[in-house]
């Protein structure tokens, strides 16, 4: 872990030379969704034209992974096109119901190009075999290739996405950073509400949560906003005043956003959304009239150090002049660049620049998006929409199929009481799979026990699902269980899992700030996943003190109550100005006999 990242904490930023963004410009080997072969697509972009200094290549096609490569697919036998069906099965699998077809272009990544009849006929075949699998295909691109040839040539470029089965749309979690009246709620609002904002934050009253935030206009809680996209990439929200039900239902892939607060008294609120919701990407939203102020430089240091990729908005553009809006921009570039970020910024102007952006951005996490745009003129907002309705997840169905295979372990992140309902917890499964009716295990109790319940139903984006699968979040009813009982930071794990409980674990350490010296005794505020205490500093390994930027490993103790860690989990903790990242090493586990799993399972304990 880079003890630099220290800098978009407070330090100076130093401007970075040579120009990062121009060899994004081209396609590049788009990665398969989310890992499955992405090592071997990790090259620089490469223009689809065949100009003489730039050979007309790809990099040569993944077996795994969502991408397919087809040179052309001109009236194919009844055989072949059985094959090709079941080829589309498998990309869709691995793109988790999201496929990009390549037309006219060779498996080694030769870009050839088709004629306008030949990329007619085979525009036709790949929309008969999507609808025999029951996806729809949407065409992202066209690009003519500069070729040995007086007949124009062309490669398409094609996203075939799967129309939602069993409730199995395809869900990615955006966190929504950025300083204080940047314009992050009145953003979601227009995206999700279809509505342009009025210049006075209209688009954000949907959003509150409470009354004092429709008072001060600053959001104190983390909301949750949702935006779909149907199997034809048209965008679904609450536009035509659909409920949340039809939404979910209509949907083929669905945009969970993470609303958090940008002031700095709520700050803990921020960290404990991002460490917590497990989000997959993270949205800094910049004010193009102030620039990077107050906890700006800070969200981005939060997202660097949690390793979330991110992507970056510049709002309020109809504000401002052109020259105030590039020399954001300009400054935006400079702290990508500096050595602690060792970001490529790639500035989207155009649909094309969108489709690019996605891409490249999903297969490598050092380049980042920036878009400008207005909530209320509604300039370059087809471009963000673009962005997110192509934007591939991060895990394949490989990974997604490894942690379905291990035991039951859900986060609890929310409790609420529900009338006529009970308690409900909300969070996220980490692992596993969590049926309707399921017995259950919660803990640790402040005394350190684990208690027996029954999760009585399940609902995901506020409509009912009877299954719930590792990685999505949810809410859980759990029927006349007592509240008084649980707390945010527990885990609900299966019975036969020995959940491993401590109060004094070590981590490895970086001080990314601290105004004197951090010794033994000193306490802070400890964020690991869903669990956020307070502990104090029992031991430093090999020293007597830490100052800024250095590393060490470090012993820690929770002062109230036991809590459910994994060695390896990252961690974030915090005091006044001292905040430091790492990750846990070390766990002083109390046993099972010890934590009294098998008196808290007993029939006196059960709460069904």
């Amino acid at each position: 872990m880079d003890s630099r990242v220290s800098e978009l904490f407070g330090g100076c930023c130093r401007p970075a030379g040579g120009g990062a963004g121009a060899a994004l410009r081209g396609r590049g080997g788009a990665a398969p969704s989310g890992g499955g072969g992405s090592k071997t697509k990790k090259k620089n972009g490469r223009s689809r034209g065949g100009k003489a200094n730039n050979p007309p290549y790809l990099p040569p096609e993944a077996e795994d992974g969502n991408i397919e490569y087809k040179l052309k697919l001109v009236n194919p036998s009844q055989y072949r096109f059985e094959h090709l069906v079941t080829q589309m099965k498998w990309r869709l699998q691995e793109g988790r119901g999201e496929a990009v077809y390549q037309i006219g272009v060779e498996d080694n990544g030769l870009l050839v190009g088709l004629s306008e009849e030949e990329m007619r006929a085979s525009l036709k075949t790949l929309r008969r075999m999507a609808e025999k699998v029951g996806a729809d295909i949407t065409v992202l691109r066209e690009r003519e290739v500069d070729y040995d040839s007086d007949v124009p040539r062309k490669i398409t470029e094609v996203l075939v996405r799967k129309v939602p089965d069993n409730q199995q749309f395809l869900d990615l979690r955006v966190a929504v950073l950025g300083n204080v009246d940047s314009g992050k709620s009145t953003l979601l609002g227009v995206l999700t509400q279809g509505e342009l904002d009025n210049g006075r934050g209209r688009a954000r009253l949907n959003l509150f949560r409470h009354l004092h935030e429709i008072q001060s206009g600053r959001t104190s809680s983390i909301s949750f906003e949702i935006l779909g996209f149907n199997s034809k990439g048209e965008v679904v929200n609450y536009s035509d005043s659909r409920t949340a039900e039809e939404i979910c239902e209509s949907s083929s892939k669905m945009i969970t956003f993470i609303d958090l607060a940008g002031h700095h008294k709520y700050l803990k609120t921020t960290i404990f959304g991002l460490t917590s919701y497990c989000p997959d990407f993270a949205m800094l939203v910049v004010s193009a009239n102030t620039g990077i102020a107050g906890t700006t430089r800070e969200h981005l240091g939060l997202a660097m150090a949690l390793k979330v990729p991110f992507f970056i908005v510049i709002s309020k553009v109809d504000l401002c002049s052109k020259a105030t809006v590039e020399r954001t921009v300009k400054q935006l570039e400079r702290i990508l660049k500096q050595p602690g970020c060792n970001k490529l910024p790639l500035l989207v102007n155009s649909d094309d620049d969108a489709v690019t952006a996605a891409q490249q951005f999903a297969q490598s996490p050092n380049i980042t998006p920036i878009f400008t745009l207005s909530s209320v003129s509604g300039e370059n907002l087809d471009l963000l929409k673009v962005f997110l309705n192509i934007l591939p997840p991060l895990t394949n169905s490989k990974e997604q199929e490894e942690l379905m295979q291990q035991l039951t372990e859900f986060q609890v992140d929310e409790i609420y009481t529900v009338p006529e309902v009970g308690t409900v917890v909300g969070g996220t499964l980490s692992s596993g799979i969590c049926r309707e009716g399921e017995n259950l295990v919660v803990g640790p109790t402040d005394d350190g026990k684990f208690l027996r319940l029954k999760v009585c139903s399940i609902q995901r984006n506020r409509s009912a699902c009877r299954v719930l699968r590792a990685g999505q979040a949810a809410t859980l009813a759990l029927g006349p269980f007592d509240r008084s009982l649980l707390r945010k930071g527990m885990v609900m794990v299966s019975p036969e899992m020995n959940p491993t409980i401590c109060s004094v674990f070590e981590a490895e350490i970086v001080l990314l700030f601290h105004a004197t010296t951090f010794r033994k005794g000193f306490q802070v505020t400890v964020h690991v996943g869903n669990v956020r205490q307070t502990a104090v500093v029992e031991k430093i390994h090999g020293k007597d003190k830490l100052r800024t930027g250095e590393k060490a490993v470090v012993c820690f103790r929770f002062i109230k109550h036991p809590e459910y860690l994994k060695i390896g989990a990252k961690l974030l903790f915090r005091e006044g100005v001292t905040k430091g990242i790492g990750h846990v090493t070390d766990l002083q586990a109390i046993t099972t006999k010890e934590n009294g799993l098998e008196e808290s399972l007993g029939p006196g304990q059960l709460s069904f």
